[in-house]
C-alpha cells in the first residue's frame, strides 16, 4: 500500500499535484470543523510555503515504505490533532480528532487526484481508481483510524462524498480567504524575498487565474450552494490548464522532483545548501529585472522590502513577522502553539519532549497575558505589545528557550554541534554562531534566543525559524 510500487508513489512528482493540493485544500476548507480550526489555529495565511512544505514532509513520511517512519509521524499528527479543539464563530465545537473530520481530509486528497485526471484528460482506469482508494483508506488506518471511516468500496465512496458535499460543506471563512485573499496576498518565498516588485507583479497575473481554475474545479452542487461565481469560460481554462501542466510528466525523468521544489520554495539564499548559489544569483538577475519593471510600471512598496538592509526591526513589524503566526492581527495562544508545532516537527521530538516545549510556550503565554493584556479580552493586539514590548524577556521566555536548548541538543553533552544545529536551522554554523570547540554552547543558545523573540534585532539563523513565510 505504501512506497515503490504504490499507485500514490506514482503521483508523487506529478506537476498535476500542485492544482490539485489547492483544490484538496479548498474542500477541507468547506468543512465546518475543518474550516474551524484553520481559521483559529492554522498559519496557512501567515507562513503558507511553511506550512506547505510542512504539509509535503508529512505526506512524505506516511506514504513512504519506512513502517518505523509511518508510525513515528502518524503518533505526531495525532498528538498535534489532540491539541486543536474549541468553538467556531457560530460557537459550535470544533476537534481535530473527530472521525468524520479527519475521514474527510483523505476524501478530498483522494478525489482531487481522480479530478487532476479526469481534467487534464487522462481519467484513471477502474482498477488504478480502486488501488489508490485502498491506498487512502490504508493512510487513514495508519493514523489509528477505524477503517470503517470511509466507506470500504468505491461506489459506496462516491454516494459518501455527494453526500457531504451536498449537506455538510459551506462557504467558510476559511474558504473564502484561500479563494480570495491569500492568493492576492500571497507572500514571497524565500526564493523571491527581497523582490518585492517582480512578485507582486507575478502574483497579480497568476493569482486570480488559479482561484478561478479552482472554483471551476469544485464540484458543481457546491459551488451552487455556496454562491461562488460561474465564470464564462472558466471550465475550458482548468481543462487548458490541467493538461499543460501535466505535460510535464512528459519531461526526462528527473527532472521534475516533488521535494526539490518544495526544498526550493523554503530555502533561503543565506543558506549554505549548494542550491543556494544559483538561487542568488537568480535572485540578482530578478533584481536588475525588477529595477527595469519598476521604471515602466511603478508598483506599491511592500511591507518588509527593505529587510536585506535594515538590521533594526519595529514593533509593528516584528509583531507581525514572528508573534502573528495566524495572521489574525492578535496575538494569541495558537499563535504560540503555532511556534511549538514548528520547532517540534523541526526536530521530530518524541512525546515527553514535545509536552515539555509545548508547556514552557504555554508559561510564557500566561506571562505575556498578564503583563500585556490590559483591556482583559484574552488576546494581545499591536499596540499593546508595543506599550509593554519591554516586558517580553521574562522567566518563562528564558526557559522556552532552555528547553528548546534541551530539545536540539539531542546527545545531551550539554552544546549544540553541527548536526544538531542543521536540525533546527536547516543550515550550516555561521562564524558569528559556533564558538571556539565549534559547538554552540547553552548561555550563547539562550542569549541569542531571547534577543530575537524580545523584537530588539534580526538574526540571520533566528529569522526563517520563525518568521519565514
Amino acid at each position: 500500500m505504501f512506497g515503490p510500487g504504490s499507485q500514490f508513489n506514482a503521483f508523487f512528482n506529478d506537476p498535476r499535484w500542485a492544482l490539485a493540493m489547492v483544490r484538496a485544500t479548498v474542500l477541507e476548507a468547506a468543512h465546518p470543523q475543518i474550516g474551524a480550526a484553520l481559521i483559529e489555529n492554522s498559519t496557512f495565511v501567515a507562513h503558507p510555503w511553511r506550512r506547505l512544505y510542512n504539509t509535503f514532509l508529512s505526506m512524505q513520511r506516511m506514504f513512504g515504505a519506512d513502517d518505523h517512519t509511518r508510525q513515528r509521524e502518524a503518533a505526531r499528527l495525532n498528538r498535534m490533532h489532540a491539541r486543536l479543539s474549541g468553538t467556531d464563530a457560530k460557537m459550535r465545537p470544533y476537534d481535530a480528532r473527530d472521525p468524520g473530520a479527519r475521514a474527510w481530509v483523505v476524501a478530498t486528497l483522494f478525489e482531487s487526484a481522480v479530478t487532476m485526471c479526469r481534467l487534464s484528460g487522462q481519467p484513471l482506469e477502474q482498477t488504478t481508481m480502486e488501488k489508490l482508494y485502498a491506498e487512502f483508506r490504508a493512510f487513514l488506518a495508519a493514523m489509528g483510524d477505524e477503517a470503517g471511516h470511509l466507506p470500504p468500496t468505491l461506489p459506496a465512496f462516491w454516494q459518501y462524498f455527494d453526500r457531504v458535499v451536498e449537506e455538510e460543506l459551506e462557504n467558510t471563512e476559511a474558504l473564502r480567504i484561500i479563494l480570495y485573499k491569500l492568493f492576492d496576498h500571497l507572500p514571497a518565498p524565500p526564493v523571491l524575498e527581497g523582490l518585492p516588485t517582480v512578485w507582486a507583479a507575478g502574483r497579480a497575473l497568476a493569482g486570480p487565474v488559479i482561484g478561478t481554475i479552482t472554483v471551476a474545479s469544485l464540484p458543481e452542487p457546491f459551488r451552487r450552494r455556496a454562491g461562488l461565481p460561474e465564470i464564462p469560460g472558466a471550465q475550458t481554462l482548468t481543462q487548458s490548464a490541467y493538461l499543460a501542466v501535466g505535460l510535464g510528466r512528459f519531461l526526462p525523468e528527473g527532472w521534475i522532483q516533488a521535494e526539490g521544489l518544495a526544498g526550493l520554495l523554503t530555502l533561503s539564499p543565506d543558506s549554505d545548501d549548494p542550491r543556494a548559489r544559483t538561487v542568488r544569483a537568480v535572485r540578482d538577475g530578478m533584481k536588475r529585472a525588477g529595477a527595469l519593471l519598476r521604471l515602466i510600471t511603478p508598483l506599491p512598496e511592500q511591507p518588509g522590502s527593505a529587510r536585506a538592509t535594515v538590521p533594526q526591526r519595529g514593533a509593528a513589524e516584528f509583531f507581525h513577522e514572528v508573534l502573528d503566526q495566524t495572521g489574525d492581527g492578535y496575538l494569541e495562544w495558537p499563535d504560540l502553539a503555532a511556534m511549538a508545532r514548528e520547532l517540534s516537527g523541526r526536530l521530530d521530538l518524541d512525546e515527553p519532549q514535545e509536552t515539555r516545549l509545548y508547556n514552557a510556550y504555554a508559561d510564557w503565554w500566561r506571562e505575556l497575558r498578564t503583563a500585556l493584556d490590559r483591556d482583559g479580552d484574552g488576546r494581545i493586539s499591536q499596540e499593546e505589545y508595543a506599550a509593554g514590548v519591554t516586558s517580553l524577556a521574562g522567566p518563562a521566555l528564558i526557559r522556552v528557550a532552555e528547553v528548546l536548548f534541551e530539545a536540539t541538543d539531542s546527545d545531551g553533552n550539554g552544546t549544540i554541534d553541527a548536526e544538531e544545529y542543521r536540525s533546527l536551522f536547516r543550515t550550516a554554523f555561521r562564524r558569528d554562531t559556533a564558538g571556539t570547540d565549534g559547538t554552540y554552547s547553552r548561555g550563547a543558545f539562550v542569549r541569542d534566543f531571547l534577543s530575537f523573540m524580545a523584537g530588539r534585532r534580526r538574526s540571520t539563523p533566528y529569522d526563517p525559524l520563525l518568521s519565514q513565510a
